[in-house]
């Protein structure tokens, strides 16, 4: 089993990498730090006996790298087994202000959701080819609904409702590309792993944990290999319960204007650098 996590040189998706390599996967771990990477690469190989089936570079702020990280992606590797998208920022630290990523887009809105959102239809042809195959989003409990006349924040900005409409966000388009992708052997589920792991984001954002790592990555792992969910997809789970979450998401329209600025959003930046 080939599994791509990104954001996997720390907290949860480090946890992960770990046990899915320690089990037999063939890991490819994604960070924005080679350091970080060649550090959590040699943990592998040195807890789990199994080193990484590679290491990707890529800050996932920066649009253009989030399509260098596809094109080198599916430069290296054949098959994707399962996509785990990961990688997060938090709410920030308390009384922290409103951040840009380099695309001058909203920072939680563009790492938490839209990098996860080019890079998964960036890989889909290998998904697809893949089948059976698995894509896992993170999301969180923690959602707010997206307000489509100021989705970048401008003039009402909030660290913990940023953080949260961009975890909605990737629910949303969870539910899209399922029906997407209807029967062609890949599905896409979004779950909340635990709350307030101890990770570095709770800890900046200097709230006390309420959950360990192996909480969240016993839920995480189970969405990536529980045969019993193979024909499960657009799905949003509460740890291991099926629930709802926010009733935006089950808004079709407020799915399509999300789509449609996503889109937007994406083509905007690339064809900035081209």
């Amino acid at each position: 089993m080939k599994v791509l996590i990104t954001g996997a040189t720390d907290g949860l998706g480090r946890w992960l990498a770990g046990r899915l390599a320690a089990d037999g996967a063939d890991v490819i771990l994604h960070g924005r730090n080679q350091a970080r990477l060649d550090d959590t690469a040699a943990e592998l190989r040195r807890t789990g006996g199994r080193g990484p089936a590679g290491t990707l570079l890529a800050d996932l702020a920066d649009l253009v790298q989030v399509d260098r990280l596809a094109d080198e992606f599916t430069a290296r590797f054949d098959t994707l087994d399962v996509l785990v998208n990961n990688a997060a920022v938090g709410f920030g630290p308390p009384g922290g202000g409103r951040e840009l990523s380099a695309d001058g887009i909203e920072l939680r809105f563009a790492v938490n959701y839209l990098a996860g959102y080019h890079l998964t239809r960036r890989l889909l042809p290998t998904l697809l080819s893949s089948a059976p195959a698995r894509i896992v989003n993170v999301a969180s409990i923690g959602q707010a609904p997206i307000d489509f006349d100021d989705p970048m924040l401008e003039s009402a900005y909030d660290g913990f409702r940023a953080y949260r409409q961009s975890k909605l966000a990737q629910i949303m388009f969870t539910i899209d590309l399922a029906a997407e992708l209807r029967g062609t052997g890949v599905t896409v589920n979004a779950l909340h792993p635990a709350s307030l792991m101890n990770t570095t984001m709770v800890r900046e954002t200097q709230l006390n944990p309420l959950s360990t790592l192996d909480d969240g990555g016993e839920a995480t792992v189970r969405l990536v290999t529980d045969p019993a969910l193979a024909e499960v997809s657009g799905a949003y789970f509460d740890q291991t319960e099926r629930t709802e979450p926010n009733p935006q998401a089950a808004a079709a329209s407020a799915r399509r204007r999300l789509r449609e600025l996503s889109d937007a959003l994406v083509d905007r930046a690339l064809a900035a650098h081209r």
